[in-house]
């Protein structure tokens, strides 16, 4: 209660002062300012114009009004990608592929995170700060989100379709941590190698057919790694209709759609690509890795994007200083600043070349001051001076508000003081007793994840300590 009054009190002496200072201006000025800005429209890229056509098969997952549909013009499933990403994958036999695989077993415990949370849950994640900047799909991300299911959640926004899109996965099913001892989620990061482990762990309903351990290791070049060390069945045999079996790499963007209702704000998520790995050559020993290509948002300049040789279809928005085709997370932002028709122009409409022999004829024609110059500065000088003068009137605000401030902010030390010698002097009587119940440490996250076509949920965990197999973890779950 004392809280929400001290609230009050500050507020109420902020809003005196800026009133006071706004009828003060007024006084002096005798009138109002006012800005109007409209919204600005939303243009298409010519990829969208030449797919006017082709409907987006949305799936609503409700809550936020956020659909999950597949871009126009890319609705296949790219097996081998040349845009983004190229794989390979190496054999059992291939040495190549036991050189790829990282023995978390050899490192010092130190270096080994193991999720006791996840290691215990079924269809849970886990959010993870990386030490370094992953390149995934041009963009550089510094957080992820590991799943029990096998695979990485690298969105930015979090929605119920985990499973969607935007994704690493080295096996993407319906893996239950849960059901064994020996079943870990482990992970380490090292700088440069970022590893995620499943170790053990076995299909839910389907756990005498055994264990699978494999891994996906992030490299700080963008370089992604799927190793395979136990895989009992073929890939092809794991069911996905209560949960998505995907191998692979997948990417989107957020968009928001015209709607009827002026209020509504109705927002979708386009897959505009995705990598399938051949399940068929996923056997124990086996290896993929998949390099990132070049992309237009590397390039930093105007040059840089309308000339380079490594990529193509790239345009440069000057007013956001980016080099895009359009497609990619920040397609919204593309559109909102009319980035399409800025990306028809030149480098040179955006830094013009003076024409030559313009600045030698000026230094010639204006060798010096000249007498009408030196009066023509005076009068600008004077006339700057007395144009200045209505700064009084901010600086008077200003003065205000921050007079309101410090008074709040002195009462407010003033009520804290007391309050505190109060519960110290009086630790009995209700009000510090009922602060003391109150208090806890529990906290429930309120995101979910939801995946209704194959009735799958992910919920997200949090800090907290938990123990398995005698080790004491740092990641909790709730």
């Amino acid at each position: 209660m004392g809280l929400w009054t001290v609230l009050l009190i500050c507020l109420s002496q902020v809003e005196l002062g800026r009133v006071w200072a706004h009828q003060h201006k007024d006084a002096l000025t005798g009138k109002h300012l006012r800005t109007d800005v409209g919204p600005s429209s939303l243009h298409r890229t010519r990829r969208d114009q030449q797919n006017p056509h082709k409907h987006r098969e949305a799936r609503n997952i409700g809550g936020r009004g956020l659909d999950v549909s597949t871009l126009p013009g890319n609705t296949t499933h790219i097996m081998d990608s040349q845009q983004y990403y190229t794989w390979q994958s190496f054999g059992p036999t291939d040495r190549r592929s036991g050189d790829k695989w990282v023995d978390l077993n050899n490192l010092h415990k130190s270096q080994v995170q193991i999720h006791g949370i996840l290691s215990n849950a079924h269809q849970k994640a886990a959010r993870v700060a990386l030490s370094f900047d992953f390149p995934f799909y041009g963009h550089h991300l510094r957080q992820i989100i590991i799943a029990t299911g096998g695979f990485i959640f690298m969105g930015d926004v979090t929605h119920r379709m985990l499973t969607a899109t935007q994704y690493i996965a080295p096996l993407m099913a319906n893996f239950d941590p849960s059901f064994s001892k020996n079943s870990t989620v482990r992970y380490s990061d090292n700088g440069r190698l970022f590893v995620v482990q499943w170790d053990n762990v076995r299909l839910k309903d389907r756990e005498a057919e055994g264990s699978f351990t494999f891994q996906a290791v992030l490299d700080s070049n963008g370089t992604v790694i799927f190793n395979y060390r136990e895989v009992p069945i073929p890939v092809e045999q794991i069911n996905s209709t209560e949960h998505p079996v995907k191998v692979g790499l997948s990417d989107a963007f957020l968009a928001r759609l015209p709607s009827l209702q002026p209020s509504a704000n109705q927002r979708t998520i386009y897959e505009y690509h995705r990598v399938e790995i051949d399940t068929e050559k996923i056997v124990s020993g086996s290896s993929f890795e998949l390099t990132p290509l070049p992309t237009c948002l590397q390039h930093t300049s105007c040059e840089l994007c309308v000339t380079s040789n490594l990529t193509a279809g790239c345009g440069w928005c000057n007013t956001l200083q980016r080099c895009s085709d359009g497609i990619d997370r920040h397609r919204q932002e593309w559109l909102d600043y009319n980035c399409p028709e800025e990306a028809k122009g030149t480098c040179e409409d955006y830094n013009p070349i003076p024409p030559e022999g313009s600045m030698s004829s000026f230094n010639q024609s204006s060798p010096g001051p000249t007498a009408s110059s030196a009066a023509d500065e005076e009068q600008h000088v004077t006339t700057d001076v007395q144009a200045g003068s209505p700064n009084v009137t901010g600086i008077t605000e200003n003065a205000a508000i921050i007079a309101g401030v410090v008074g709040a902010l002195v009462l407010l030390v003033a009520l804290t003081l007391l309050a505190v010698y109060y519960i110290n002097t009086h630790p009995t009587v209700a009000p510090p007793f009922y602060l003391m119940q109150r208090r806890t440490n529990n906290y429930w996250p309120s995101m979910k994840f939801h995946n209704q076509g194959c009735q799958s949920s992910y919920a997200e965990v949090e800090l907290g300590g938990h123990e398995k197999d005698g080790f004491i973890e740092s990641e909790q779950c709730l």
